[in-house]
Parts: structure tokens; C-alpha cells; sequence
């Protein structure tokens, strides 16, 4: 008998394709910082580049894993989410506030989405691709 996963919830397919966006967003940025480098800011365009390349690619790789069930991605997702809060109230007022908007509404769904009591439980799912295995490494019965 093999135990299979239930569906993804919609929620969660949500909250995870908006981080990839985000994700991709954030990867693109980094190209183009790379793409707009001067003789006169060559370590702050590389560094720039090289956070935000990081950045995009956890959660990209944060995004693939929570619609694979890894429990683990959550963190991270809500972390980002977080931080994203600040920086849409850091825009709020004078001719950004379409920005802070804009940044605080993905982020609010992406929360929401994540928190949400179906994707909750398809995360507290056991994992069944290690086979059964307990996190001590014991076989589960």
C-alpha cells in the first residue's frame, strides 16, 4: 500500500506563485543592476546584484518546495513577507504610495494564503518521499 499526498490547496498554489513572482522580480533586478554597471560603482552594482540574485533564488527555490509540501519553506515565504511589510510602509505617502500599495496587497495575500487552515494542514502533512522515515531515521510504521 503506498500512502500518497493530498492535493495542493488553492491558497497555498496562491501564495506560492506570487512568491515566484516575486522571486523572478527580484532575480531580474539583479541582471539588470548587473547590465547597468559604471567604472564608478563596480562593488556596489556586483554586491547589489549578488544580494538580490540570492534573494530572488530562495524564494523561488522556497516557492517550488511549500507547493512540494516542505514545511521547511514556510519560514522563509513569511519571513520575506514580513520585510516586504516594512518596505511597502517605508513607500507609503508622497507619489509611491501605488507602490506601498501594491507591495503590502501581495504581501497580506501571500500571508494570508500561507496561514490559510487548508495549507496549514497540507504542510503538517508527513513527507512520503523519504520513504517513511522518522526524523530519527527510523522506519515509520
Amino acid at each position: 500500500m503506498t500512502a500518497r499526498r493530498t492535493a495542493t490547496p488553492a491558497p497555498l498554489v496562491v501564495a506560492a506563485s506570487l512568491v515566484a513572482v516575486e522571486g523572478l522580480l527580484l532575480v531580474g533586478y539583479a541582471v539588470l543592476e548587473l547590465a547597468s554597471i559604471s567604472s564608478d560603482r563596480v562593488a556596489v552594482a556586483l554586491t547589489t546584484a549578488l544580494f538580490f540574485a540570492v534573494y530572488g533564488g530562495l524564494l523561488l527555490a522556497a516557492a517550488w518546495a511549500v507547493t512540494r509540501g516542505r514545511s521547511w519553506a514556510r519560514s522563509p515565504i513569511v519571513l520575506a513577507q514580513l520585510i516586504q511589510l516594512g518596505v511597502a510602509w517605508g513607500f507609503r505617502g508622497g507619489g509611491t504610495t501605488v507602490v506601498a500599495i501594491a507591495l503590502a496587497v501581495v504581501a497580506v495575500l501571500v500571508l494570508v494564503g500561507l496561514l490559510a487552515p487548508s495549507s496549514i494542514a497540507a504542510l503538517e502533512q508527513p513527507d512520503l518521499s523519504d520513504g517513511g522515515l522518522q526524523e530519527d531515521g527510523r522506519q515509520e510504521r
